[in-house]
């Protein structure tokens, strides 16, 4: 993990999340936590609990957003999950433990990522000699006695022409080749077990043991050069990685550095009625009552050994509309006690949205237009108006924050993602104007805003 300061955090989070400026020290704090934690003695660092957070907020503010970044700035193998998703045991639905096991999965994929830049050069190295084992001919032997070899001057012609080989092929000079290479199959088909969600954990080890078992078929294909060093590249890769050690160092770090992002958590949070009730509603009760555990901090069974969820750093939202924080079991409650609430986007938050990011819906367009050759300018008129629009349609229709702008900015340039592949002029700016004639009669009909916006 980086060191980086809570401040450093939060003006890396600055630069492709627009607000919410508590929420950002919020889990910055929580992220640097992590850091002093692992200075500590081995004695106290086991006492120190993760503070988990609850991030309170009507819907498009960025609550999953802030916690996606987050995990990609620190490289921590990060889950986010629908709470609505899972079922108490018995009901169909998906077991709460498998999202630990979802957690281990992104860990084994960060940490082989890591693992095959630390073998590159390695691996390139040795796709090179396998290509230019597969374009040389075969080499001329002798019979002897004790077996037959290659002769002295044989040896000595098959090394020029190698090394010319690897001259021409470093100089990209032979990637239309054809070369013939061999594919190792896959394992049989997956075998379902039905049953409740509990038997998830059966059918992967089933589905393990059939894939050792079941032969695995391989095949030969012809393909060029270019094709195949991929392939080549990454088969070599796979055999310079140790399984063994990339899924000890995986668990450790889904245990230590891992996030996992409960979304929708509101939505099982037990009304008046204290969760029961029937139908969608019967088992939210029970869903908080199988989370506690693992927010707690428990051991889950997976594939690749036990993991404990002691330190794992659990990150909830929900809008609250209808039900309040205070409907949640106190138990869960008190497991989350860092609780901040997100504003609302203000009509100078969505130009800003529009302006400020990296990766901003404009700068998007923009690069998707341009690979037609259409350069799209956006004056700032025209932002400035897109941003009073969906200000304006999220009052009087539903509030979904800044999800709106994808539909606006949907809206305003259609019709020149349709016209751009044959459209003449190459350069078009677009105003306030442009953006009134495009949306202006729907937002003054709030039927037909609320339909189509």
């Amino acid at each position: 993990m980086p060191d980086l300061t809570p401040r450093q955090i939060v003006a890396e989070l600055d630069r492709d999340i627009v607000g919410q400026g508590e929420a950002k020290r919020a889990v910055a704090i929580a992220l640097r936590n992590r850091w002093r934690r692992k200075q500590l003695p081995d004695e106290l660092r086991a006492q120190v609990m993760p503070k988990n957070i609850l991030l309170i907020g009507p819907t498009g503010v960025g609550k999953t957003e802030i916690a996606r970044r987050l995990a990609k700035l620190v490289g921590a193998p990060f889950v986010k999950v629908e709470a609505t998703k899972y079922t108490e045991v018995g009901y169909y639905g998906r077991d709460v433990e498998s999202l630990v096991r979802d957690l281990v999965e992104a860990s084994i994929l960060l940490v082989k990522a890591r693992e095959r830049e630390k073998v590159a050069t390695t691996a390139q190295e040795r796709t090179e000699v396998k290509l230019l084992d597969l374009l040389l001919p075969t080499s001329v032997t002798v019979s002897h006695p004790w077996g037959e070899t290659d002769t002295d001057e044989a040896a000595k012609r098959r090394k020029r022409s190698r090394d010319k080989m690897r001259t021409r092929l470093q100089a990209g000079e032979l990637e239309s080749s054809e070369v013939e290479i061999t594919i190792p199959g896959r394992g049989g088909p997956p075998v379902s077990i039905l049953g409740a969600a509990n038997m998830e954990q059966m059918e992967m080890d089933l589905q393990g043991m059939f894939e050792k078992i079941l032969p695995k078929a391989p095949q030969t294909r012809t393909m060029t050069v270019a094709e195949a060093r991929p392939i080549l590249l990454a088969q070599e890769s796979e055999a310079l990685l140790d399984p063994e050690k990339i899924h000890a160092t995986a668990v450790s770090l889904a245990e230590e550095s891992g996030i996992i992002f409960l979304d929708e958590i509101d939505k099982i949070a037990g009304g008046e009625d204290g969760g029961g009730g029937r139908g969608p509603d019967v088992s939210r009760q029970g869903v908080q009552r199988d989370l506690l555990p693992i927010v707690e901090g428990t051991t889950v069974s997976t594939k690749y050994g036990p993991v404990k969820t002691d330190h794992v750093l659990f990150v909830a939202a929900g809008a609250f509309h209808k039900a309040k924080p205070s409907d949640l079991m106190p138990e869960l409650q008190g497991r989350f006690p860092i609780r901040v609430e997100l504003q609302d986007l203000t009509r100078d938050d969505f130009a800003r949205i529009l302006r400020e990011p990296r990766a901003s819906l404009i700068v998007q367009y923009q690069a998707l237009l341009a690979t037609e050759g259409l350069i799209v300018e956006f004056l700032p008129d025209a932002i400035d108006a897109m941003a009073d629009l969906a200000h304006q349609v999220n009052r009087t229709t539903q509030n979904i924050g800044a999800r709106r702008l994808h539909t606006i900015l949907e809206r305003v340039v259609e019709e020149l993602s349709f016209e751009a592949p044959d459209r003449v002029e190459k350069h078009v700016k677009i105003d306030a104007g442009y953006v009134q004639e495009r949306l202006g009669a729907l937002v003054k009909d709030e039927d037909l805003s609320r339909f189509i916006l």
